[in-house]
């Protein structure tokens, strides 16, 4: 079963005082419609499979949650789960650059195109690979490798006609790309900021499945 991101950019004016209200200024699902695991793995911890230390895993909801948020999140009511937020200043000083602190549990897939090798997916298991790989033909139960393998080093390769498959290591920038679809969350984020502060100004979020 997916999981689906849900929430509100928030922001309080550059007046407010420490115990003052925020306001929802821009519903999540207005500038985010995407369902990508890696950013969720990356920025909240959520469908981790790429294994990053999250930025804002867990925090649950503000104190201060906007009227907006609190009366839509308690809509999702028990479906709702991972509440959690972070602030535009964090994002500002986030190292895209930083690696995973492990490889992905997800074998990486390429297509060769024109000499080139394209990134067509990532499978928690592909029965393909596993003719590659030499494995048998069905997932192992074994804990939650499904290849059943533990020893196999980082950037390990395998052939299969058009087909490469490779065990990587995700940065936050491929997770999270600056032209990706998560680009118009931090356009506004940054607007608010210039106006009202970066402190002023935080995503909300919690997920539902």
């Amino acid at each position: 079963m997916g999981a689906d991101i849900h929430g509100f950019i928030e922001c309080r004016s550059r007046w407010a005082g420490p115990r003052d209200t925020w306001s929802a200024a821009v519903d999540l699902n207005l500038v985010y419609l995407g369902r990508d695991y890696d950013a969720f793995g990356c920025l909240f911890g959520v469908r981790n499979y790429a294994g990053f230390a999250p930025l804002a895993a867990e925090r649950g909801l503000p104190e201060l949650i906007s009227d907006a948020a609190r009366a839509d999140f308690d809509e999702w009511a028990s479906d709702a789960h991972s509440p959690s937020w972070i602030g535009w200043s964090e994002v500002k000083c986030v190292d895209w650059d930083e690696a995973a602190e492990t490889v992905d549990r997800r074998i990486h897939e390429y297509e060769e195109v024109n000499g080139t090798w394209v990134l067509v997916g990532k499978a928690g298991w592909s029965a393909r690979f596993a003719r590659a790989a030499g494995l048998p033909a069905g997932p192992s139960t074994a804990g939650d490798d499904p290849y059943g393998r533990r020893d196999w080093p980082e950037g390990a390769e395998w052939r299969d006609g058009d087909r490469l498959y490779r065990l990587e290591r995700m940065t936050r920038r491929e997770a999270v790309p600056p032209e990706g679809e998560w680009k118009p969350v931090w356009s506004v984020m940054e607007a608010l900021g210039a106006v009202h502060g970066d402190e002023n100004v935080r995503l909300t979020v919690w997920f539902d499945n």
